[in-house]
């Protein structure tokens, strides 16, 4: 220890933030015991937990914390002395050096606790000397505003008496009292916000009261328990919380609700940094178990930083009016059965125009595991209105936590159960969630899901699931494909004109080359693909550049579908109505209880004998005067493996031009027509085993091949796959038509001279239908 500390010029004062690691903390000014130092954590002034060395040293020592200090905590030393002799000199005694500077050492020292304490207080200027700065008697000031008069003195005034004026050019003298009720807070009700006393009683009031006065309240910084559920009327101008509301209430209610019901219009309001927590984790049994709930909001900004552990964490509600036009900003929504309910209650509200930004839809593993669970929910109660339109949402996050894999509960970002047009989602992010992006099971058309990250299936899983849904209204854009193939369908099949592609059959039926012909009423009982698919039939006018379709035909593509459910069939003419059917894997029909969907009208099932799904309307029919049915997107049902995809005559005069089927770019379906397939093709062939006899010159030898369907009028030809002559001539001629046709084929020497006798061999025929 010095012989005496040195008091230098330093500040006995020093602060450090903490960051969770340190536990020493020096501080550079000299005390003279330990006890002469206060430790303070973020202002509390601490009188345990931590060891002072260097008590005595002029360099000053250091704090120890027995654990260190939390990251972000304010760990203030000062110097802090009681203000009393240390010695007392006798009269004619020794007056010891040591003695005299450890006193004036403690006198230095304390005068300088003195300076830093009066350069935090309010103080005159040293020009003004004399100035009135004494408080008036406490009798006086009580319930009054302290403030100058006009030489500047201290005074006090009463909340209406004293104005002030702003310091710009307009500005109008107002009282104290009409300042501070521009905005009402909920600690002007008696709110505490220390998350153990009930504010609820407190919040109502200042709700109630902002109500009443058309002000804007707001919660502050705190943690506000409330045991009753609040409601803040739509007449208030709207709401601000730095804080949290704690609900510990009764479940079945709205933790907070924000508008009223019936036909109060909810319109230009701001509600910002809205944060519900519930005490206790709802059981997600009932959806009247809400965090925030908003009525019928209209040009609004929503920002939302929290809504945790209710079945429904954030509810927007349309009544006798709805919501739309606003702007809906989301944090954290967590722990909710639903993340986010777009409900309308009557069949006079909707849902419309609304924009949804951000947003971490979650749950936690151990929440509630043998429950689905969906993000965002676009619903209506019943006999309400179903229709929700033009909802955007950018960049939400969903981390629903599926359990096990695949998933034996759902976890599905997004959920439809209504109808209507239009839902653009961009950005989304998909983790620990169910492998559907969406769950349709409405008449929803128009619903684009931009899949920016899917983080556990390895880059995909990422569909629309179609469960009872009308129409297949849902597209998916997975980021991670190439990105040329974003937007960009796949060209399967093109019959860009039908009426080219048209050949005779026979004397009666015409065929189309690379397509099926079908008949609505097949006169044979037909059950698998080969029965249904004609390769020509009869009704069916040829016109100069189009085809005329009765209502009985049909004129289709068939593809295998087993990889891949989804096709885009677009067609050029007038009257055509989308037909498609379906098959498993042995080729065999499914019934009606397999239902596929158009994505812009609803499929009808025909049954039996033709067993097809066809759309309600005709391709070219308008939709609110629009054409929207032009392109269809058919989505099968996912036990076909075969699929039948075309058009048939939606009336007598119906005329097809084109026809066309797209996939999305990901797929590469194969197309069924010819080779094994008796639809789709012109040529026909067949062969035999044949050892051609020994010809002498100029003479011939003839034998019959079974060729069923050749008709007369086919183009025939003959060939021998065996030992070759130069002299040796082949030939071919219809000899019988039908089912069991033949071809005679003609072999003759023409040599002048000499016999030739070909070795043995294969005899083929070909026979090719004449262009219609």
């Amino acid at each position: 220890m010095d012989e005496h500390i040195r008091i230098g010029d330093v500040a006995p004062r020093v602060q450090y933030l903490a960051d969770g690691v340190q536990a020493s903390f020096t501080y550079p000014f000299p005390i003279f015991e330990a006890t002469d130092l206060e430790v303070r954590l973020d202002g509390l002034v601490l009188s345990a937990g931590y060891a002072v060395a260097g008590a005595g040293a002029s360099e000053g020592g250091s704090v120890l914390f027995d654990a260190p200090p939390a990251t972000g905590r304010r760990v203030t030393l000062r110097r802090n002395l009681a203000v009393a002799r240390t010695t007392d000199f006798q009269p004619n005694g020794v007056l010891r050096a040591n003695t005299l500077n450890d006193e004036l050492d403690y006198q230095v020292a304390a005068l300088q606790e003195v300076k830093e304490e009066l350069g935090s207080a309010l103080r005159l200027d040293p020009s003004e000397v004399g100035g009135a700065a004494t408080l008036p008697l406490r009798e006086a000031r009580a319930n009054k505003l302290l403030g100058f008069d006009s030489t500047g003195g201290v005074t006090v005034f009463d909340r209406g008496e004293g104005t002030m004026t702003v310091p710009f050019p307009g500005g109008i003298p107002r009282t104290v009292e009409d300042k501070l009720a521009e905005r009402l807070s909920a600690r002007d009700f008696g709110a505490i916000g220390d998350g153990t006393a009930d504010d609820g009683p407190a919040l109502q009031a200042a709700m109630n009261a902002a109500a009443a006065s058309g002000k804007f309240l707001e919660i502050g910084e705190g943690i506000f328990r409330t045991t009753m559920p609040l409601l803040l009327p739509g007449a208030a101008a709207g709401l601000s919380m730095r804080g949290t509301l704690l609900y510990a209430g009764p479940g079945g209610n709205a933790a907070l609700t924000l508008g009223d019901g019936g036909t109060a219009n909810n319109q230009r309001k701001s509600y910002t940094g809205l944060a519900v927590y519930r005490s206790l984790q709802s059981d997600w049994l009932d959806e009247a178990d809400v965090g925030i709930r908003i009525r019928n909001i209209d040009a609004c900004k929503v920002e939302i930083r929290r809504a945790e552990r209710f079945t429904i964490g954030v509810q927007l509600l349309g009544d006798a009016r709805g919501c739309e036009d606003s702007d809906i900003h989301y944090g954290r929504i967590a722990d909710n059965r639903i993340g986010l309910d777009l409900r309308t209650l009557t069949g006079s509200a909707w849902m419309n125009s609304l924009r949804h930004h951000g947003g971490h839809f979650a749950c936690s593993s151990g929440t509630n595991p043998g429950v689905g669970r969906f993000g965002v929910r676009l619903s209506a109660a019943a006999g309400a209105y179903r229709l929700h339109n033009a909802h955007l949402f950018v960049g939400p996050a969903f981390e629903l936590q599926r359990q096990g894999t695949p998933g034996t509960v759902d976890a599905i970002p997004f959920l439809l159960e209504v109808d209507g047009r239009s839902l653009t989602a961009q950005g989304v992010r998909m983790e620990a969630c169910s492998p559907f992006v969406a769950r349709h099971t409405g008449g929803f058309n128009d619903a684009r899901y931009e899949v920016a990250y899917v983080g556990t299936y390895g880059f995909a899983g990422c569909a629309v699931d179609y469960a009872g849904a009308t129409r297949a209204g849902g597209t998916v854009l997975p980021l991670h494909q190439a990105a040329a193939a974003l937007g960009t369908p796949r060209l399967a099949a093109d019959a860009s004109n039908i009426r080219a592609r048209a050949f005779r059959w026979d004397t009666t039926a015409t065929g189309f080359e690379g397509l099926a012909v079908l008949s609505g009423n097949p006169t044979i009982p037909a059950n698998t693909l080969t029965n249904f698919c004609f390769p020509g039939l009869s009704s069916i006018t040829l016109n100069a550049d189009t085809v005329t379709l009765p209502t009985s035909r049909a004129l289709a593509f068939v593809v295998d579908c087993s990889t891949c459910k989804e096709f885009f069939l677009a067609a050029e003419g007038s009257g055509l109505r989308p037909m498609a059917m379906q098959f498993d894997a042995a080729e065999n029909v499914l019934d009606g209880s397999a239902p596929l969907l158009w994505s812009n009208m609803n499929a009808v099932w025909q049954g039996a004998p033709s067993y097809w799904w066809e759309g309600n309307a005709d391709l070219d029919s308008l939709v609110g005067g629009l054409p929207l049915n032009r392109l269809q997107r058919v989505t099968l049902a996912p036990g076909a493996a075969y699929a039948v995809i075309g058009v048939r005559g939606g009336n007598a005069a119906s005329v097809l031009k084109s026809l066309r089927l797209y996939v999305p770019a990901t797929e590469a379906p194969m197309v069924l027509a010819g080779g094994g397939r008796a639809w789709g093709t012109r040529e026909l062939s067949a062969s035999l085993a044949y050892d051609p006899p020994s010809l002498a010159a100029g003479a011939s030898a003839m034998q019959a091949v079974t060729l069923p369907n050749i008709q007369n009028g086919d183009f025939v030809q003959a060939g021998f796959s065996g030992q070759a002559s130069a002299y040796m001539e082949w030939t071919a001629a219809v000899t019988t038509t039908g089912a069991t046709g033949t071809v005679t084929a003609r072999v003759t020497n023409r040599h002048g001279s000499t016999a030739i006798d070909l070795a043995a061999g294969t005899l083929f025929v070909r026979a090719l239908k004449p262009r219609a």
